[in-house]
C-alpha cells in the first residue's frame, strides 16, 4: 500500500532523502559526545590543567552546535516532505474522485471519502514524518549506542542485549491487540461523518419537524462508539510507555549497582568513573531509541488502515470509461432506448428499469410522468451516461452513448435537477459553469429564457450578487431558475429538466416552457414533472410505473387511452378547483 501512496511524493523526494541524511549526522555526533565526555572525566580525575578542560569543553560545544544544526535541518526537511506528501495525496485523491462515476461514489459514500481526505491523510502524514526521521534516528541511535556501550562498558553492555527481546515481544503483543481495533474505528468515523453530513444538509427539515433532540441522540451514539473504540485501543497502547520506562530504570539500576561495584573492587583499573558516566548516557540513548521506535510502530499501526483506505481511492477505476476510439461529436439530439434494463449494482436483485423501448426525435419536447419510485430520474441519467445500462443500449444521435467520449457527450446534454446546487460565488460565476467564456449579454439572455432576469435585476448588485454556499440566500424557485439558465448556457442538444420547476408558480413555469419552444426549438427537451400542467403541451408524454413505460402519447391521446393518466389528471384538476 505504501508503494501506491509514495507515487504522490514527486517533487518532495529530495527533502525525503535529506531528512534521513541529516538525522544520521546528528546521531553520529550525539553518540561521540558521551565518549569524549568520558575521556574528559578521566582527564579531570587524573588532575589535568584548565587548558585541557577548556579545549575539550570547546570541542564538545562545537559538536553540540553541529548536532543542533543537523537536527534543525532534519526537522525542516522532514516537515517539508511530510506536509508536501500529504498535500499531493489529497490532490491525487481529489482528482481521482473527480473521475469517479456515480457508481463509484455509491460504493464509497461521500462521508467515507471526506474521512479519507482528512483524517486518514493526517494519519499518513504523521506516520511518514516519523518514518523519515524518528524511524531512521532510533535504529541508528540504537546500533551506535550499543556499539559504543560495548566499547566503553565491556560485558556490562550485555544487559541491553538481554532486554531487547523482552521489549520486542511486548511491542508485538501490543500491536497485535490494537490493530484490529483501529480497523474498526475508521468505520465508526465514517458513520460519525455520515451523521454530521446528513444533519447539516437536512437541517431545515430537522428544525421544521423539531427533531433536534433525536439528531443529538444519533450523533451522541456515533460519537460514543468512536470514543469507546479509541479508548479500547489507547488502553492497550498505554502499556507501551510504562514497559519502556520499566526497562530503562532496570538498566540504570543494574549499571549503577554493578558498575559502582566493579569500580570499587578494581579501584578503577578495569572500569572507571568516566566509563560509568558514558555508559549511563548510552543506556539512556538505547532505551529512548527503543521507546521512540515503539512509538513509530504504534503510529504506523494507526496509519496502516488509513493507508489501505487511501490506496483504495487511488486505485479505484471509474466504472465508466472511454472506448478505444471515442466519437467526439454528437450529430443531433435524437434519443433511442433499445430494450433497456438497468440496476444500480451487480448485487441488486431487482431491476430499476425493465424493457424500455422509446424513440425521441431531435428537437422534440417529451414529458415524463410517474409516481414516486417510477424510476423517471434513473431513465434520464442513462442519457449523459452517468450510469451505464445493464441490458440493451441507449443511443444519442444514432450512436450508442458508450461510443462517445464521455466529456463530449456530457457537454451536449444539460441536466437540471430538482435540488440542483449553486456554489459560493457571484451569480455570474455560477452561471459561467455552463459556459466559462459566456459574455454578459449571453448570461442575461439565458436568464431571460429561464425567467430569472427579473429577480436578479432587483438585487442591488445584480449579476454580481454573491451566492452563499448551496444557494442559501436565494429562494428555491430562484435557485431552480438560475440552474436552468446555467444549463442553457451550455447550448446543449439535449436538455433534461428533472422536476426542476417544482418550486416555481404555474405562470412562471408556463413562460419557461414557452421560451424553450420559441428560442431553442432544435434542442431535445425532456421534462420530468409531477404536475400534468407542466408537460401538457409536450409533443409526447411518457407515463412510467415501477420502472416500465406503461403509455406514450399526447395529452389528448393519454386522456382517451390511459386510465392511470386520466385519474392523475382528474385528481390534480379537482385539487386545483378546490384551491
Amino acid at each position: 500500500m505504501w508503494k501506491i501512496l509514495l507515487k504522490s511524493l514527486r517533487e518532495f523526494k529530495r527533502p525525503s532523502i535529506l531528512a534521513p541524511a541529516y538525522v544520521s549526522m546528528e546521531v553520529v555526533i550525539e553518540c561521540i559526545i558521551p565518549f569524549i565526555t568520558a575521556y574528559l572525566v578521566n582527564q579531570i580525575r587524573a588532575g589535568c590543567g584548565i587548558g585541557v578542560i577548556l579545549r575539550y569543553g570547546l570541542l564538545l560545544l562545537v559538536m553540540a552546535a553541529f548536532s543542533l544544526a543537523f537536527g534543525r535541518m532534519a526537522g525542516i526537511a522532514c516537515a517539508t516532505a511530510a506536509s508536501g506528501f500529504s498535500r499531493n495525496l489529497r490532490k491525487d485523491m481529489f482528482y481521482s474522485i473527480q473521475s469517479f462515476s456515480f457508481g463509484n461514489i455509491d460504493r464509497f459514500s461521500s462521508s467515507s471519502l471526506v474521512t479519507r481526505l482528512t483524517t486518514d491523510v493526517n494519519n499518513v502524514q504523521m506516520a511518514y514524518m516519523m518514518i523519515i526521521r524518528t524511524a531512521i534516528r532510533s535504529p541508528l541511535m540504537l546500533i551506535f549506542a550499543i556499539v559504543m556501550a560495548f566499547i566503553m562498558g565491556g560485558r556490562l553492555a550485555f544487559i541491553f542485549v538481554a532486554v531487547v527481546p523482552f521489549l520486542a515481544l511486548g511491542l508485538y503483543l501490543i500491536i497485535r491487540k490494537a490493530f484490529p481495533i483501529f480497523k474498526r474505528v475508521f468505520r465508526r468515523y465514517d458513520a460519525l461523518n455520515g451523521s454530521i453530513q446528513e444533519n447539516i444538509q437536512g437541517i431545515r427539515v430537522v428544525k421544521s419537524f423539531v427533531r433536534e433532540d433525536y439528531e443529538k441522540q444519533k450523533f451522541e451514539k456515533a460519537a460514543e462508539e468512536v470514543r469507546q473504540e479509541f479508548t479500547r485501543a489507547e488502553k492497550i497502547l498505554a502499556f507501551n510507555a510504562p514497559m519502556m520506562q520499566f526497562c530503562l530504570y532496570v538498566n540504570m539500576v543494574f549499571i549503577l549497582t554493578f558498575g559502582s561495584y566493579v569500580i570499587i573492587t578494581t579501584q578503577g583499573l578495569n572500569f572507571n568513573v568516566g566509563q560509568l558516566s558514558s555508559l549511563m548516557v548510552y543506556s539512556f540513548q538505547i532505551l529512548m531509541s527503543l521507546m521512540m521506535l515503539s512509538m513509530v510502530f504504534v503510529m504506523i499501526t494507526i496509519a496502516d488502515e488509513s493507508t489501505r483506505r487511501i490506496a483504495e481511492v487511488l486505485q479505484e477505476k471509474s466504472t465508466l470509461t472511454n472506448p478505444a476510439n471515442p466519437v467526439t461529436e454528437v450529430k443531433d439530439g435524437s434519443i433511442d432506448f433499445v430494450d433497456v434494463g438497468f440496476r444500480y449494482s451487480d448485487k441488486a436483485e431487482l431491476m430499476v428499469l425493465q424493457n424500455i423501448n422509446l424513440h425521441i426525435n431531435s428537437g422534440e419536447t417529451i414529458g415524463i410522468l410517474g409516481g414516486t419510485g417510477a424510476s423517471k430520474t434513473s431513465l434520464v441519467q442513462l442519457i449523459p451516461r452517468l450510469y451505464d445500462v445493464t441490458e440493451g443500449s441507449v443511443q444519442v444521435g444514432g450512436l450508442d452513448v458508450r461510443a462517445y467520449d464521455i466529456e463530449a457527450l456530457r457537454n451536449q446534454v444539460a441536466v437540471v435537477l430538482q435540488n440542483n446546487l449553486l456554489f459560493s460565488g457571484t451569480i455570474k460565476e455560477n452561471l459561467r459553469w455552463g459556459n466559462p467564456q459566456a459574455s454578459d449579454e449571453e448570461l442575461q439572455e439565458a436568464c431571460r429564457l429561464a425567467q430569472a432576469d427579473d429577480f436578479i435585476s432587483r438585487f442591488p448588485l445584480g449579476y454580481d450578487t454573491y451566492i452563499e454556499q448551496g444557494g442559501t440566500n436565494v429562494s428555491g424557485g430562484q435557485k431552480q431558475r438560475l440552474c436552468i439558465a446555467r444549463a442553457l448556457l451550455k447550448k446543449p442538444k439535449i436538455l433534461i429538466l428533472d422536476d426542476s420547476t417544482s418550486a416555481v408558480d404555474t405562470q412562471t413555469d408556463a413562460r419557461i416552457r414557452q421560451a424553450f419552444r420559441e428560442f431553442i426549438p432544435e434542442t431535445t427537451k425532456l421534462i420530468i414533472a409531477q404536475r400534468i400542467a407542466s408537460v401538457q403541451d409536450a409533443d409526447r408524454i411518457v407515463l412510467m410505473d415501477k420502472g416500465r413505460i406503461v403509455a406514450v402519447g399526447t395529452h389528448e391521446e393519454l386522456l382517451a387511452t390511459s386510465e392511470i393518466y386520466r385519474e392523475v389528471y382528474d385528481s390534480q384538476n379537482k385539487a386545483g378547483g378546490k384551491q
